[in-house]
């Protein structure tokens, strides 16, 4: 799997944040994404990254819309483990 098949959704068709947050997390190491913990709270979720807005959004740009920390945990989530970082379950 490349990076441009990381970029697309798994359900539909994708606007311009959905594959801007997901080329996002292209960007980020393998060693980098093992460290996230899924029990982590959102803030400590948002410090771990470093790059959120002090209104809570994910500083992106060129996106349509807000990314709030439930969308960027998921697509996260999904990105692990499509980059075959964890398996699910």
């Amino acid at each position: 799997m490349n990076d441009i098949d990381l970029e697309r959704p798994l359900d539909g068709p994708p606007d311009e944040t959905d594959i801007g947050l997901r080329a996002y997390f292209t960007r980020i190491s393998d060693d980098r994404l093992l460290e996230y913990q899924a029990d982590w709270s959102d803030q400590q979720l948002m410090e771990w990254d470093g790059n959120f807005r002090s209104d809570g959004a994910l500083m992106l740009v060129c996106c349509e819309r807000d990314i709030e920390i439930g969308e960027y945990r998921a697509v996260l989530e999904e990105h692990i483990t499509r980059r075959q970082l964890r398996q699910n379950g």
